[in-house]
């Protein structure tokens, strides 16, 4: 693994995880989202702000039914760590247990345009 680095990249600490509507209605009765990447990799992948485009736009182009999460990190009762897992040259927040829905602070509907490619949704901007 890269370098872990604890610190929050973004001015306002909070992160995002994205995942299909379907998958988080599913935690919610537990209130506990435990996706397959926490068993098989030991971690739930999220991003900053200012990453979440180019994740979306790269690992969920034209994929309908997606929600953000905005989860904030001092209601997480487990580890976030920065760490560039895969050589990208870029450290993205893990969430190293169990995403608790109290630390979840909003659900956005997360559709992508006619061409597939994802856009921010309202409400939700970048930090300058």
């Amino acid at each position: 693994m890269g370098n872990p680095h604890t610190e929050p990249r973004d001015n306002s600490g909070t992160i995002f995880h994205i995942c299909p509507r379907r998958v988080w209605n599913e935690a919610i009765p537990t209130g506990e989202y435990t996706p397959a990447s926490l068993r098989s990799a030991g971690f739930i992948h999220c991003s900053t702000a200012g990453q979440l485009l180019g994740v979306a736009n790269s690992l969920y182009s034209g994929e309908q039914g997606l929600v953000i999460l905005r989860i904030d990190p001092e209601l997480l009762e487990v580890s976030v760590i920065y760490e560039d897992c895969y050589d990208l040259g870029e450290q993205f927040p893990h969430v190293y247990g169990p995403l608790r829905r109290a630390a979840v602070t909003e659900i956005l509907s997360f559709p992508p345009g006619r061409d597939g490619q994802f856009t921010l949704p309202a409400g939700l901007e970048l930090p300058t």
